[in-house]
């Protein structure tokens, strides 16, 4: 492992070299300093109800601590930031499993968590090709492991829960780890994370205020077509404003390419959230799991980010590469 390397996975010292870090985190911090008091003024002009206030605060104090817990990491260092995604990736896997009953395969869900596993491991050691032969390895051991119950019944029902959990939560959510083997990974995770939440929030409150055809009501009451498109509308701006500061100098730094990574994040985002209420309403569940009070699981704030990430990952690793040379690959295993 190099000094450079060394600087990448542990130098906090240099968490705010890139210019773009130090403005997307003024942001963040200026944001959740503001929000509370935006939405006191709006309700004492009356311009929001109870109801909506209530949901409002709720959102604003999930997003507080979420915000906290994954900033701190991103700029600690990209180790730190690997292990958070890994931690994320279990958690959410843990609450898909209670969900889905999956759990109670215990063969088939110690697959996926090893899988995971693995997945960390081939982030951390900069290992490209294991990283991207891991998902059709994994789906080959999970169907084989369902063999070994010699129960037929249910078999592709098993398997298939098995699959999906590791595609999501360690194939999918894998890709925002991989992202911090850039030497400029945390600008583009930052940009890519507020970005995913700022298209939740533009969804909602534009739905709230000029929504009026449902999206997809038999899958969710809540999601218009006007919150859809103005989402859609103001995250592309917000793609493009803050993608130039963060991909200066580089192939991703023209107009036409920003807006498509921002049309990319927003209906990518909206479809992960579309996603998991799908799979909700067909479990006869309002949430995923209780671990963030008042508003659900882990799921149900990250569902946007699981599908945005390789989506995000395989755009800006097409024109400018992720984590490449002088940059070492294979660091533990000596490739």
């Amino acid at each position: 492992m190099n000094s450079a390397t060394r600087e990448r996975l542990f130098g906090y010292e240099h968490a705010f070299d890139h210019p773009a870090t130090r403005w997307i985190t003024l942001v963040i911090v200026v944001v959740l300093v503001v929000a509370p008091l935006v939405i006191l003024l709006l309700a004492r002009l009356g311009w929001v109800g109870p109801s909506l206030r209530q949901e409002l605060v709720r959102r604003y104090n999930s997003w507080l601590v979420i915000s906290s817990l994954m900033l701190v990491p991103i700029l600690l260092g990209a180790a730190w930031t690997m292990a958070m995604v890994a931690v994320l990736s279990l958690l959410c896997n843990r609450e898909y499993g209670r969900a889905t009953g999956l759990f109670r395969e215990t063969a088939i869900s110690l697959v996926v968590v090893l899988g995971i596993y693995a997945v960390t491991f081939a982030i951390v050691d900069h290992w490209y090709n294991f990283f991207m032969a891991l998902f059709p390895l994994t789906v080959g051991v999970i169907a084989a492991t369902a063999i070994l119950a010699d129960q037929p019944k249910g078999y592709i029902q098993r398997v298939a829960l098995g699959v999906l959990g590791f595609a999501l939560f360690g194939s999918a959510l894998g890709h925002l780890g991989y992202l911090a083997n850039d030497p400029n990974y945390r600008p583009i995770v930052m940009m890519v994370i507020l970005a995913v939440e700022a298209n939740d929030v533009f969804a909602y409150i534009v739905g709230k205020t000029m929504g009026r055809r449902k999206l997809v009501p038999n899958t969710s009451a809540n999601k218009t077509v006007g919150g859809a498109m103005g989402a859609l509308v103001l995250t592309t701006v917000l793609v493009v404003v803050i993608g130039r500061q963060v991909f200066a100098g580089t192939d991703l730094d023209r107009p036409g390419r920003l807006v498509a990574l921002g049309v990319i994040i927003s209906v990518v985002g909206q479809l992960g959230d579309l996603m998991l209420s799908s799979i909700k309403r067909d479990l006869g569940l309002k949430d995923m799991g209780v671990t963030i009070p008042g508003h659900g699981g882990l799921l149900d704030r990250f569902d946007s980010l699981i599908l945005v990430a390789p989506a995000v990952f395989h755009f800006v690793n097409y024109y400018m590469g992720i984590g490449q040379p002088p940059e070492p690959v294979r660091i533990f295993t000596g490739g």
